[in-house]
Parts: C-alpha cells; structure tokens; sequence
C-alpha cells in the first residue's frame, strides 16, 4: 500500500470526510534535505467534515498531524494540510 493510498485510509476512518484530496508533491522537492528517493515524502491534503466545525485552523491542523502520527514520524517528511468543514467547501 501507498504513502497516499495509508493517508487516505486513516483520514476516511477517523473524519469520515465529505470531501478529501491528496496530493505527492514529492516530485518538487527532489534533492532537498528529507526528499528520498522514490518520494512519497511531501504531501498536500485538502479535507472536508464536521469533525472541524467549532475548531480554529490550528486545531484542526493537529488534529489531522495527530491522525498521521506514525507517517510524519516515518516516511512523510512534510505535510501541508487545509482542513474546513463542509459548508466552507460550499461557499
């Protein structure tokens, strides 16, 4: 299984997302310090649930890093995260 395909699978089962797009960006930080080789090192995710109402972007930010834990200890090296809820998707 993936980087992307682990990623995914985490953040389906803990937020049960209405929306959640992941992206390797590891293409663009070949031969920065923490890229290997292969990628699967940087990651973008946009990502959409209830679980996110009434949370700063901050805490919503933690609480995907918390849900990746043993990925940014491992293999993820960076991860950009853009949590909203499924109404700020709609506006």
């Amino acid at each position: 299984m993936s980087v992307a395909e682990t990623i995914r699978g985490k953040l389906e089962e803990a937020f049960r997302p209405t929306y959640l797009d992941i992206v390797d960006q590891s293409h663009l930080h070949l031969g920065h310090a923490g890229a290997p080789e292969g990628g699967e090192s940087h990651f973008r995710v946009e990502i959409a649930a209830s679980a996110f109402e009434g949370k700063s972007r901050v805490e919503r930010q933690r609480l995907v890093y918390a849900c990746l834990a043993d990925e940014l200890a491992g293999q993820v090296h960076a991860l950009s995260v853009a949590a909203r809820t499924p109404q700020e998707t709609s506006e």
